[in-house]
């Protein structure tokens, strides 16, 4: 092994005694209801943080099922989200989010022999969390681990997969797919079944987020798919079913010079549309112009939207008395073009992650009208750089 793969394996060392120290504090792993106190770690002064040597997304790629929904190792950044909300027979409501990241320490390029089954080019990390809607609890997981001796990893062939630990997602025919995680006092299993196929959001797939050439992700969703299985809080089970989005998305890119965060929110209706939509934040308190959205019809046809074709009006306000951040906490959307105005509500104010990163991540409800029919949905919306910027962050 040369001497800079040699170097870059030693600092991928120290930045993985950081994260075994930080879980032995039980600050990066575990269930946690409220922590009292976290302390992030970040991938910043890790190998690779300028992107160097790996590949860019420049424009639409031609994607390919189901090798596309696993890794794509030459890209630096990728992570596959699972959402949902779900209810038993009697309407008691729950939300779930399972994500899994996965971070390249070192371009494919540069990678040789290793010489033994723990040395690796990648780290992943991955959130866990339940929304136990008629019991306003929240609980919520974080795992790291590095993507060695069968720990934690992604593939596409012959069938889609990712895990860490015992956290998995695994797709068993064309279109059904197994979600299990469990953390301390909490866990999930579900069966998933896409009923409209992958989505391409942006340009075929191509997803700009600023100006400079390469600073865009190759994004997928499956935003239909039907969910039966069990919710499991403090040793009672529950029988759920519902309906569940994916979000799959690479690249090798951060947020643009002045943005500090996101809000994304992903709606299912009862007409059997969906609705994607984002907002890059900038520092100065406007919304960046590449912020955009994409209309998904019940036949699977979609429209994509631009920042102007859509407007998203904040209507109330939460004060989070973990981290202090304000998050919005309650919307109007309209787009005149599709003659659709909705209005969004948390199903429960709390709903924040406090790990490596802070943010919330939470269901919604809603409803309003579409044209001359009314419409009612859920959704999960997400909302990043609230209490600190998301620059440096990925």
């Amino acid at each position: 092994m040369n001497n800079s793969i040699e170097k870059k394996i030693s600092n991928l060392r120290i930045a993985i005694l950081w994260i075994v120290l930080g879980l032995i504090a039980g600050i990066t792993q575990g269930c946690q209801s409220r922590p009292a106190e976290t302390t992030a770690v970040q991938w910043v002064g890790l190998p690779g943080q300028t992107g160097q040597g790996f590949d860019r997304v420049t424009g639409p790629l031609d994607f390919s099922f189901p090798q596309d929904h696993g890794p794509h190792l030459t890209y630096q950044t990728e992570w596959w989200y699972y959402t949902g909300n779900l209810q038993t027979e009697q309407g008691q409501r729950f939300g779930y989010q399972l994500t899994f990241f996965r971070r390249g320490l070192v371009p494919p390029a540069e990678v040789v022999g290793t010489g033994s089954a723990w040395r690796t080019s990648q780290v992943y990390f991955a959130h866990f969390a339940i929304s136990d809607i008629a019991g306003k609890h929240f609980q919520y997981a974080e795992r790291f681990s590095r993507g060695a001796a069968g720990l934690a990893g992604a593939e596409g062939e012959p069938a889609f997969s990712v895990w860490l630990e015992d956290w998995s997602v695994k797709q068993l025919d064309e279109i059904t797919y197994q979600l299990q995680a469990a953390a301390d006092g909490f866990s999930l299993n579900l069966r998933l079944v896409d009923r409209k196929g992958p989505i391409f959001q942006g340009d075929r797939g191509y997803s700009p987020k600023g100006s400079m050439p390469g600073n865009a992700s190759a994004y997928i969703s499956q935003t239909r798919m039907e969910a039966v299985g069990e919710v499991t809080l403090a040793g009672e089970q529950y029988p759920v079913k519902g309906w569940s989005w994916m979000d799959h998305e690479f690249s090798t890119s951060a947020l643009a010079e002045g943005q500090v965060g996101w809000d994304w929110f992903s709606i299912q209706l009862d007409d059997g549309s969906e609705l994607m939509l984002f907002t890059l934040r900038r520092e100065d308190g406007t919304t960046d112009p590449f912020s955009a959205g994409t209309w998904i019809a019940p036949d699977g046809s979609t429209q994509a939207l631009a920042r102007d074709d859509f407007s998203i009006q904040s209507t109330a306000e939460w004060r989070s008395p973990h981290s202090g951040a304000v998050y919005p906490a309650g919307w109007h959307v309209s787009i005149p073009a599709l003659d659709l105005d909705l209005t969004i509500a948390p199903l429960m104010s709390d709903q924040e992650l406090n790990l490596s990163f802070v943010y919330w991540e939470g269901a919604v409800t809603i409803q309003g009208r579409h044209g001359r029919q009314l419409v009612e949905g859920y959704g999960y919306v997400e909302l990043t750089g609230y209490a600190k910027s998301m620059q440096g962050q990925f």
